[in-house]
């Protein structure tokens, strides 16, 4: 076992206490069992179950730990960025420049080797281009439309979202996992004809 010092856990427990603070920040999408939105963390906890569970349908063989430790990081610049409305035109403008400043300062806390990884983590799944990154980002844009589809399109209705918008933000599934696509893409369909989900 190797020597631990001091300032290393001191560093790793500022880090752990400073991203308490995901729980604050909510997010568009609302809970399927209950009547409120949900925030951050349960976010990226669902989605770490779901790559559990969901693993088999990822389009290439995938490192399943690597996939969980990226969705249970890739929001945690929100801290600081604040959470961007996946159809908010305006605040996508600079969510890049101020998502790169929050992962300066987060991983940061950490001590220089686990910054250095988890930094590289949040850059692979931003990136999209391995494996992981691709099922990690189809997760992350088929978990709020089942909750759309099981809340009866509730967020959808309160912001005027309709048919080609879902249809744009969910094609990046195809990349991860056709599977999903073509699932989420049926129950859209669905829910377009029974008036879930406007077509414009």
């Amino acid at each position: 076992m190797r020597a631990i010092s001091a300032e290393r856990l001191q560093q790793q427990v500022e880090f752990l206490v400073e991203i308490d603070k995901l729980k604050t920040v909510m997010r568009r999408t609302d809970l399927i069992s209950a009547d409120r939105r949900e925030n951050d963390a349960e976010h990226s906890w669902h989605l770490a179950v779901a790559a559990m569970v969901l693993a088999e349908y990822a389009n290439d063989p995938i490192d399943l730990s690597k996939v969980i430790k990226m969705v249970l990081i890739h929001d945690l610049v929100e801290i600081d960025a604040g959470d961007t409305y996946c159809y908010d035109v305006e605040g996508a403008k600079d969510k890049e420049e101020r998502e790169q400043r929050a992962a300066d300062r987060l991983f940061a806390i950490l001590p220089q080797d686990q910054g250095k990884e988890f930094r590289k983590l949040w850059a692979e799944f931003e990136e999209g281009a391995t494996a992981e990154a691709k099922f990690a980002a189809a997760l992350d844009r088929f978990q709020p439309v089942l909750h759309n589809l099981r809340t009866d399109g509730r967020s959808w209705s309160q912001h005027g979202i309709v048919r080609q918008q879902v249809a744009k933000r969910i094609a990046p599934i195809a990349d991860g996992s056709a599977r999903l696509w073509h699932y989420i893409s049926r129950l859209i369909a669905e829910a377009v004809a029974a008036g879930i989900l406007k077509e414009k």
